[in-house]
């Protein structure tokens, strides 16, 4: 099976739902109005998809593509839009070697091509925009902090956020136009002059949890095992309470 994918077929997509529930379950056309290249090898696709009843900030997708010969591949995506794009969902995906559904999206997808989608879903990982959130994220990773991120600007909300995000280089940092004051970038491979290589460390997290904000931090980690596991030690030796560390992996 090669990563050939036709377009699906367009069928009537569902008014908006009320229930969020019952909403998650229906497969709902989107199609692709713009791609944009964060970096070498990501890009962001946007959708539009009328029937989209919102997501919360750090909730994901499930996108289904449908090849000619019938074949179906499916892939969880998280969200990197702000909950606010009403009728819109943008997804950051990496072009993985081999991938198939990945592979598509970054050689043959063009403006105009429909896929299926179905979400949002799990609310585990989900930030409501009503505590300190402090979010550690690497490579592909950022992306659904990066919803969290939008949200906390779209909505000029006041409590703390604050986000850490590791990449290789800074060729390879995802969304590195929009980030400010509130992130700091780690680079592991290469950095600009003056600025240190190497992982994540305690450096980077316990001045954060030094800070303590009223209601304390709730923490956010995605990336891959590795470095899932890294960041929440990390967090854990700084102080942060366990069951205040919410995390999301792959890999």
């Amino acid at each position: 099976m090669t990563d050939t994918f036709a377009p699906t077929t367009r069928f009537a997509v569902p008014g908006r739902i009320a229930v969020s529930n019952r909403a998650a379950a229906v497969w709902q056309t989107a199609t692709l109005t713009e791609i944009r290249r964060e970096t070498p090898h990501a890009s962001t696709f946007r959708f539009a998809v009328p029937g989209w009843t919102g997501h919360l900030a750090g909730q994901h997708l499930m996108l289904r593509l449908r090849a000619e010969d019938g074949y179906v591949a499916q892939r969880h995506y998280s969200i990197a839009s702000h909950p606010d794009d009403a009728g819109h969902v943008e997804l950051t995906l990496d072009h993985v070697e081999g991938g198939e559904v990945s592979g598509w999206f970054h050689t043959v997808a063009e403006p105009g091509d429909e896929v299926e989608v179905r979400g949002p879903l799990s609310g585990f990982f989900a930030w409501p925009g009503d505590r300190p959130a402090l979010l550690l994220g690497a490579g592909s990773g950022v992306v659904p902090l990066m919803s969290m991120l939008r949200q906390h600007r779209a909505r000029d909300l006041s409590v703390p956020l604050r986000l850490v995000v590791s990449a290789r280089s800074p060729e390879e940092l995802i969304y590195a136009r929009e980030y400010g004051a509130e992130t700091t970038a780690v680079f592991t491979r290469s950095a600009p002059h003056g600025v240190p290589v190497g992982r994540m460390a305690a450096a980077h997290v316990e001045p954060l949890l030094a800070e303590q904000p009223a209601g304390g931090w709730e923490a956010y980690v995605c990336g891959s095992n590795g470095f899932a596991e890294h960041a929440s030690r990390l967090l854990v030796e700084a102080g942060q309470p366990v069951d205040r560390i919410r995390i999301e992996r792959f890999g």
